[in-house]
């Protein structure tokens, strides 16, 4: 047997130092900002990589709390409570990513509140910008009875592995990595850049793997770039195309910078192959052996094996039956359940929050996960356990029935707190949840249609793949500008790896929302023939749907209500600020020749941490910023890592010691040609900071090694 460490183990060895480091180091930064020391869009840069992001409403942050596929212990959830209450507002949110959101933080206390969460090894690094987001995993993992293995550890060990690697902080775009537990495939991997499903061929572990999807206002559905990986080899194969990805994508137009852009831009064999090409610099240590890390339950002796069904035939209270019905879930260990608490648009409360956790320790059990629709779910509970959790959620008002059903819609914050919200998406979803509840009773219980909202084009909300789906709009007209949302159709996950985008119907005034999905439930209750949705939306045509909602688009019969949004009191005006899902980009040669002084500096620092292939890339990644900052100063139009390589060849042929013969590109590009060894990682920076100190001129501090 191969020798053998957990990751976590060896994390975990380092793990108080580089955090007590990176905390010092926000508060550094926080205080060089405030002094002028540090350009805003920098600044903005580095703290969006650290979790802290600007909020619509001035002077405070959103803080975004990373939790690796929603997994959280009784301790990390009283952690996370005990944070909300001191730096927050009491409030806890879950988002379709399955981390936390808080709101209302001052960025003076933005440090402490992050020591304070490390405590129980909560992170809040690379929770935003133009990072390796948070890995997601299907909430049905390790208990699924259709999944061939349990994708968690796998999911774990990307996790941590990707946390702080230098060619994932200042991407083009952020990176969002999923895993699903079986061909259903309800971890939505068609929309990601990068989904695992499982597979085993010939005894062995391994993955269908899919490439370069994504939502936002340009939707892509991910390509297949293996039917089988084995599980040994999925790092590896990340890792090749982030760095691909970091060199080759755009940098420029935020909105064409995504990975999806790259793979449709170059071609997707293209892509494949320069990821062969660059899998040779991965720093990945093969000694790691997947299959040992497998989670395995525990034993529990004695289970009472009992069915659903039978539950609901003995449970007294009609609520309490529907609950099971909707709520409670058959583990693939016999005699075991998952409960889900249906959580209304991913809002709880602290108090709420610390009676989970106790609830967790009466019933012996581990964790409880957060779910891609921001609801929660508590996994191993025994038959007999079923009765009093129920009554401690009823207790706790979080009983409500209905999970995965029509009227569990999933809405991101919208213009509650986003700089980019056009119009309401949270009120919204309330009003239409309450108006199916009360006139559609019998859709409490259908979970083939998915209802997903989102306050503008991006996505956040998922509209783009739902059933139906609703984005955030507005609507001129010559007495002012409405809030509206536009409606989609037709999209969703089809299982292995594929799905649907939703496609474009109509634009209509907010306020009509109700009416619309009058008309749609009922069209649909008329005439589709024993049809799921999206067959009947086939069948029917996007055109068909066009002009039966046309009247709703009407504008001739405006009232006054119509200007005034969900949830809100005033006449709706447009206020859309900067965006900070993904950053900004810098070309401020004095910010350029900062990172690159930066970069040079942690060359040497992870160098002798014996950090070899870190040391390496920063020391790439100095000399590529330094080489932009000098082609900004001639007016060279720089888009990619690749284009300002290149074209520092072209402007720069006979400078610096370069020439025809012994170009700065063959020279820079020997990290994807060498191994990160200690023998290379010397040679390459002794160079290295040799060149930068020399294009760094007087623009910054020389760097020695």
């Amino acid at each position: 047997m191969k020798s053998y460490r957990d990751p976590y183990e060896l994390v975990q060895q380092e793990r108080k130092i580089v955090v007590e480091k990176d905390v010092i180091e926000l508060g550094q930064k926080i205080a060089e900002f405030k002094e002028g020391l540090i350009p805003e869009d920098k600044f903005r840069a580095l703290r969006l990589a650290r979790g802290v992001y600007g909020q619509r409403q001035q002077g405070v942050q959103m803080i975004r709390i990373k939790l690796p596929y929603g997994r959280v212990t009784a301790n990390q959830l009283r952690r996370i409570a005990d944070v909300s209450d001191e730096y927050s507002t009491g409030r806890l949110h879950i988002t379709t990513r399955q981390d936390i959101q808080i709101h209302y933080v001052s960025l003076d206390r933005t440090p402490q509140l992050w020591a304070d969460l490390e405590k129980d090894d909560v992170t809040l690094r690379e929770a935003c910008g133009n990072t390796v987001r948070n890995v997601t995993a299907s909430d049905l993992a390790g208990i699924d009875p259709e999944e061939l293995f349990d994708v968690t550890p796998y999911a774990d060990l990307v996790y941590r592995y990707f946390l702080r690697k230098p060619f994932g902080q200042e991407l083009g775009r952020k990176i969002k990595i999923a895993f699903s537990s079986s061909d259903k495939d309800d971890a939505l991997t068609f929309i990601h850049d990068f989904g695992f499903i499982p597979r085993i061929e010939n005894e062995v572990k391994g993955f269908k793997v899919l490439v370069g999807g994504g939502l936002g206002a340009q939707p892509f559905l991910a390509k297949t770039a293996f039917e089988f990986l084995e599980a040994e080899k999925i790092i590896p194969f990340i890792e090749a195309a982030i760095r691909v990805f970091d060199r080759h994508g755009e940098r420029n137009s935020r909105n064409k910078a995504r990975l999806k852009f790259l793979v449709n831009k170059i071609g997707f064999d293209a892509f494949i192959d320069l990821v062969k090409e660059e899998i040779k610099a991965v720093q990945y240590n093969s000694e790691l052996d997947f299959n040992l890390f497998e989670y395995q339950n525990d034993e529990l002796p004695d289970l009472k094996l009992i069915s659903i069904d039978t539950l609901i035939e003995e449970t007294l209270e009609e609520k309490a039956k529907n609950w099971l019905r909707t709520n409670v879930f058959s583990q693939k260990q016999e005699g075991l359940f998952a409960v889900y608490v249906k959580v209304r648009l991913g809002d709880f409360y602290t108090n709420q929050a610390r009676e989970l956790a106790s609830l967790l320790e009466l019933y012996g059990l581990s964790e409880l996960r957060f779910t891609i629709d921001q609801n929660i779910q508590i996994r191993n509970v025994r038959a007999e356990f079923l009765e009093p959790i129920y009554h401690k959620l009823k207790e706790l008002g979080l009983n409500e029935d209905g999970y995965g059903s029509v009227a569990d819609i999933t809405a991101c914050p919208g213009t509650d707190t986003c700089n980019l919200g056009i119009s309401n998406s949270t009120d919204v979803a309330l009003f239409i949840e309450d108006h199916i509840r009360l006139n559609y009773p019998g859709l409490l219980r259908e979970s083939g249609i998915k209802i997903k909202i989102s306050g503008c084009m991006n996505s956040c909300g998922q509209h783009g793949m739902a059933h139906i789906g609703f984005h955030g709009s507005s609507i001129k007209t010559k007495e002012g500008t409405l809030p509206a949302l536009q409606l989609l159709l037709g999209g969703g996950r089809t299982g292995g790896g594929d799905g649907r985008i939703a496609e474009k119907v109509i634009k209509i005034p907010s306020k009509r929302v109700l009416q619309l999905v009058d008309v749609i439930f009922n069209d649909f209750d008329s005439n589709q023939n024993e049809e799921d949705f999206n067959q009947y939306y086939d069948r029917q045509g996007n055109n068909y749907f066009y002009q039966l909602l046309k009247p709703l688009a009407d504008l001739e019969s405006i009232e006054n209500s119509d200007y005034i949004d969900w949830g809100n009191e005033e006449k709706f005006t447009t206020a859309i600020g900067v965006g900070e899902c993904a950053g900004v980009m810098i070309d401020l040669v004095k910010t350029l020749f900062f990172d690159a002084s930066e970069k040079a500096e942690k060359a040497v620092e992870t160098f002798y941490e014996e950090r070899f292939a870190d040391a390496v890339y920063f020391a790439y990644s100095a000399l590529v910023h330094a080489a932009k900052a000098l082609l900004v100063e001639k007016n060279v139009r720089c888009n990619t890592q690749h284009g300002i390589i290149t074209d520092f060849d072209k402007h720069f042929e006979n400078e610096f010691g370069f020439s025809d013969e012994n170009k700065f590109s063959d020279f820079v590009l020997q990290i994807n040609k060498n191994e990160p060894s200690k023998e290379f990682a010397t040679s390459y920076l002794t160079e290295a900071i040799q060149v930068f100190n020399a294009l760094i001129g007087d623009n910054g501090n020389k760097i020695e090694f």
